[in-house]
């Protein structure tokens, strides 16, 4: 990504935060990362992403998806001791259809993106609005998109360790 995409990406960011109410500081907001997972298709599979608190306990998070935006599926893994990242999701803005495993959804309400399809693996649907949430196990492939207006996540878990996290597709990075 140039670095205007980057820019323009976190002001569209810093845009849907505000729209939502959110506020946060000049900190965070000058530290927004623009993820699009090395594949240069941030539109279709990306996510923007506002840290506030990540130790050794517990981590706090606003995840911001543009209009069908695509995380692409993952895993958090066992590291070392830890069982791996447990996470809840709790949609604030917009629409947001999250896949893990179990029974297949179908179909599916999300566009899965043609050029990574072969990567999507999990299909059991589950749909949050605002105020819903879900808690997501460690170590349970999962991905999620956001509806046709986008849409503002507020992730709490335990320790975020992204380094760790596998893809189901191995030409990803986690890279900024």
């Amino acid at each position: 990504m140039t670095p205007s995409t980057i820019e323009r990406a976190r002001q569209r960011t810093r845009d849907m935060i505000a729209n939502a109410g959110i506020v946060i500081t000049e900190q965070e907001s000058a530290s927004i990362e623009v993820v699009d997972f090395g594949l240069d298709r941030l539109e279709q599979e990306g996510l923007q992403i506002v840290v506030y608190e990540n130790n050794d306990r517990y981590c706090a998070k606003e995840l911001v998806l543009f209009p069908g935006q695509t995380c692409c599926e993952h895993r958090h893994p066992r590291v070392g001791h830890d069982p791996g990242k447990t996470e809840t999701f709790r949609v604030r803005q917009g629409t947001v259809w999250l896949y893990v495993e179990g029974a297949p959804t179908s179909p599916i309400r999300a566009k899965v993106p043609p050029l990574s399809a072969e990567h999507y693996t999990v299909f059991h649907e589950i749909e949050l609005t605002p105020g819903r949430q879900y808690t997501i196990a460690p170590d349970t492939r999962h991905w999620f998109a956001a509806g046709e207006r986008g849409a503002i996540v507020s992730e709490f878990s335990s320790t975020s360790r992204d380094e760790h996290d596998i893809f189901t597709d191995p030409r990803i990075r986690r890279v900024s």
